[in-house]
């Protein structure tokens, strides 16, 4: 991993509000607002990474606006429609233990309680009842699968998560 870090998506510009320069903001974060625990905000504006701050925001209605320091018209606004939001990665905030980010167990091996490599997590959805990692069998996998889905449940098929070695420890059967 390269000493600096991609910077962490945590959303995007929508449409415009209004004519004074307002935005609305897709989040990605768990809760709506809490994109604004976040500051300053990284935005990507024609391939470029540049440090904004947010003036000000609200709800409006389900949705969230929000203003930004420097973009007092519809026009400048609608320049940054579909820009992404970021934050530095090492300003992310600290999780309880046993709590991940999903970035950071995108890529760690999964091996099960046997000792069998079933691959690497390309992705993981979300389902409602619970998280699912989504693993790229690897590619002489004996039981003849190209992905696997292993729910998220910790304690009763995650056993450990070492971010460090990379590794999720599953106990789950390879041929299911």
């Amino acid at each position: 991993m390269s000493s600096k870090q991609e910077p962490v998506v945590l959303g995007k510009l929508g449409s415009c509000h209004g004519i004074k320069g307002w935005l609305k903001i897709t989040t990605y974060t768990d809760s709506v607002e809490g994109i604004f625990d976040y500051s300053p905000w990284l935005i990507k504006e024609q391939g470029e990474w540049r440090e904004v701050k947010v003036t000000q925001w609200r709800f409006q209605g389900k949705a969230v606006i929000a203003e930004l320091e420097g973009v007092n018209t519809r026009e400048r606004a609608q320049m940054l429609t579909n820009c992404e939001i970021a934050i530095p990665a090492e300003n992310m905030l600290d999780l309880p233990v046993d709590e991940f980010y999903w970035r950071d167990l995108i890529g760690c091996e999964v091996v099960n309680t046997n000792g069998y490599n079933m691959g690497k997590v390309q992705e993981i959805v979300e389902t409602g009842s619970n998280d699912v990692l989504l693993v790229k069998a690897n590619a002489k996998d004996g039981f003849g699968k190209a992905e696997r889905m292993i729910p998220f449940v910790t304690e009763q098929f995650i056993k450990t998560v070492d971010l460090s070695a990379k590794q999720i420890l599953v106990d789950w059967d390879p041929d299911f």
